[in-house]
């Protein structure tokens, strides 16, 4: 039975309010450099500032502070001053839910960007055994409707900001223990049982390459030595084929590969994934081919959706395997996880067993993955739908209350 946290009590309010003022420039996802301008912005003498820039990094990325309150090493002044001028608060936690596997899911909320609206995302962890998953957003919507994913049904809004994307893993890290306590000066850098989260995935909503920019300065941070440090074998952007960016991934950001594939020829490809009319398969595994420091212990990672008598052939599987000869690679299965409305079924669970076989046969590990948080909607593919349902009932209930005050 899945769980839903009341987050919605005055103590929690407290530690997880929004960011509701707007006009105070947000300091997460800035760049060094830029934390470094903003500081002799704000009157911080030219030769305190890399005292003070690498202070707030520290307090921002190791300690986990929402307040400038929380600084006790940093002047009344100089935390009067960034108050005045900055925000470090956390967007909203509209909803946390808990799937009976242990998998959460946080719809947050983020506060308006100039004249536009506050815009809501999705972030989902998938804790297992001796290490976290976080899978983050890069988009609020999508543009690339893969016709078997919910989430590309839902319009494209715009992109987020590297700040927004760095505030899923800060709230991640928040609400899972992981940083030490603020209160306590010498407290430990990590939970002494170790880290919750120890590895973020850039598969939530959106493609992250179509945003780039953004996407590159929030995993330099998140991958920042003196920061939040993790380590870049331990973060995976997965793309469904950005050709020019996967290059551009490979030479500026350096992390992990994934490749939403899920056909191995262009024609059936075209209708699953229609960035492929754009990027066809000889273009995208060139790409690969050509990603920097790719070895066994370095491999890109191939999703493959098994949707029944549409990819899941034995001939499919074959091909699959000659179209990846030569590249260092993972190809995980992924069980179609359905939605309403989907034309698709998953495939047979003995027909993705016998496709598991060809693949590894040829040498490919390929595990099956297991569905995680379906009870709630955070698996792969399903993002946001279950917010957008809640909000429909939730109107459809006020229509009838409204309609019944009318007719009293």
């Amino acid at each position: 039975m899945a769980l839903t946290i009341n987050i919605s009590t005055p103590e929690a309010r407290a530690q997880l309010k929004p960011a509701s003022e707007p006009e105070k420039k947000p300091l997460i996802g800035l760049t060094r450099e830029e934390l470094a301008e903003a500081l002799a912005g704000i009157g911080v003498p030219e030769r305190q500032v890399r005292m003070r820039l690498r202070q707030l990094w520290h307090w921002l990325y190791v300690r986990g502070a929402t307040d400038f309150s929380q600084m006790f090493n940093i002047s009344k002044g100089l935390r009067a001053a960034l108050d005045e001028h900055f925000t470090i608060a956390r967007p909203e936690i509209v909803e946390e839910l808990v799937s009976e596997d242990g998998t959460r899911k946080w719809l947050l909320r983020f506060p308006p960007r100039g004249a536009g609206r506050p815009v809501e995302v999705e972030t989902v962890y998938i804790p297992e055994e001796g290490r976290g998953t976080l899978c983050l957003s890069s988009q609020v919507g999508c543009t690339l409707t893969c016709s078997f994913c919910h989430t590309g049904t839902q319009r494209m809004v715009r992109n987020l900001t590297a700040g927004e994307i760095l505030d899923q893993l800060l709230i991640a890290r928040d609400r899972l223990g992981d940083f030490p306590d603020a209160a306590t000066p010498d407290g430990a850098i990590v939970p002494a049982e170790g880290r919750k989260v120890t590895n973020i995935v850039m598969m939530g909503m959106g493609e992250p390459l179509y945003n780039f920019e953004n996407v590159k300065k929030a995993l330099l941070i998140a991958s920042d030595g003196e920061g939040l440090s993790l380590s870049k074998r331990r973060i995976t952007l997965s793309t469904s084929g950005v050709v020019p960016e996967i290059y551009r991934t490979g030479e500026e950001i350096g992390v992990m590969l994934a490749i939403s594939l899920h056909a191995v020829r262009d024609e059936l490809r075209d209708e699953l994934v229609p960035i492929n009319k754009k990027y066809k398969l000889s273009e995208l595994l060139k790409a690969c081919r050509s990603y920097p420091g790719l070895s066994n212990a370095r491999r890109i990672t191939f999703e493959y959706v098994m949707l029944k008598g549409v990819n899941d052939s034995l001939d499919d599987a074959r091909e699959l395997v000659r179209l990846l000869r030569g590249i260092p690679a993972k190809i995980n299965l992924i069980p179609f996880n359905p939605w309403p409305g989907s034309a698709y079924e998953c495939s047979d669970w003995e027909q993705i067993e016998r496709f598991a076989e060809v693949i590894n046969r040829a040498g490919y590990a390929s595990p099956i993955r297991t569905p995680r948080g379906r009870d709630i909607l955070a698996a792969c593919g399903q993002l946001k739908s279950a917010s957008e349902r809640m909000r429909k009932s939730e109107r459809l209930k006020l229509e009838a209350m409204m309609i019944a005050g009318h007719g009293e």
